[in-house]
């Protein structure tokens, strides 16, 4: 639901994002470029809500920090940096779980979901806020919610305990394509984990894993047998969160099943394992997973 009013001046230049965007029925919405806010879950059954200050529209109700987005800014981008500098959330403290598009033709604006990767309080940072609080998500309801983050709530909430989590066979990824890969088994997972680095990073199409919303971040189990576990220490920098790494002492096989094994008990769904092997395709299927082919894996990169 468009904002009618503005946020109070901010205390530096302004942004021309920070303006308004007209419908052709004249409808006004804040945020020239769009706006995007953050719904952050503790991982403990609680979320970090706002409580509105009284001038602002539908001030005094509890909803979620955000605001316009920037110039050349995207969503993801403009939601963390909101909450920030509304509520002093951490830029390396959410794991990024999935985006929820509202999309009026002439104005957007994205629901950012994520969860907090390590504890942290929140902090009022400007004069938009009453009160930041940890909210238990059984009580959301109970309170004077802002009517837009109201209508998206309980999809929002469904949303809360869905992890989708990608277990892929590097082999068997690797084996499908000829590009010379059978000279150097280290060097060709290396770049295979290099493009799965790059998806946890950007996240994947809601389609692409059957899920609704726009945008997931899967958790990512990339297991490499044989040569190629000497790929596990080739990446520059650390790994993200979301993306572990397995080096097969034994049978690549047995430990993707392991892996799968894992997710499924740990309550991550949908468990997806690429692979094309048929018997290991049985096995994983057998635990609940879905299984795709590598050509689904590399159709993303």
């Amino acid at each position: 639901m468009p904002d009618s009013t503005p946020p109070g001046p901010p205390p530096g230049p302004r942004d021309p994002g920070d303006a308004w965007a007209v419908g052709p029925d004249g409808t006004k919405a804040w945020g020239l470029f769009g706006a995007a806010g953050l719904l952050v879950d503790d991982g403990a059954g609680r979320v970090l809500l706002q409580h509105r200050v009284e001038w602002s529209h539908h001030g005094g109700t509890w909803g979620i920090p955000g605001g316009a987005r920037h110039q050349g800014e995207d969503a993801v981008t403009g939601a963390l940096r909101e909450s920030a500098e509304e509520a002093g959330v951490p830029h390396d403290g959410v794991d990024l779980r999935h985006t929820a598009l509202l999309d009026l033709g002439f104005w957007t604006y994205t629901t950012v979901v994520g969860r907090a990767g390590r504890p942290f309080e929140p902090v009022i940072a400007d004069r938009e806020s009453l009160a930041l609080s940890w909210i238990p998500v059984d009580e959301v309801d109970d309170l004077p919610l802002h009517p837009g983050f109201g209508k998206s709530w309980p999809a929002l909430r469904a949303s809360l305990t869905t992890t989708p989590h990608v277990v892929v066979d590097a082999a068997n990824v690797v084996g499908s394509v000829p590009d010379g890969w059978w000279k150097d088994r280290a060097g060709a997972a290396a770049r295979l984990l290099s493009s799965v680095t790059a998806l946890a990073a950007s996240g994947v199409t809601a389609d692409v894993l059957a899920l609704p919303f726009a945008r997931w971040w899967p958790r990512w189990t990339v297991v490499l047998e044989g040569e190629a576990r000497a790929a596990s220490g080739s990446s520059d920098g650390a790994l993200p969160r979301a993306l572990d790494v397995v080096a097969a002492p034994g049978s690549g096989d047995d430990a993707i099943v392991d892996a799968a094994r894992a997710a499924v008990e740990a309550g991550d769904g949908p468990v997806v394992a690429v692979t094309a092997d048929r018997e290991l395709r049985a096995r994983v299927e057998a635990l609940g997973a879905v299984v795709h082919g590598p050509s689904w894996l590399r159709d993303q990169f």
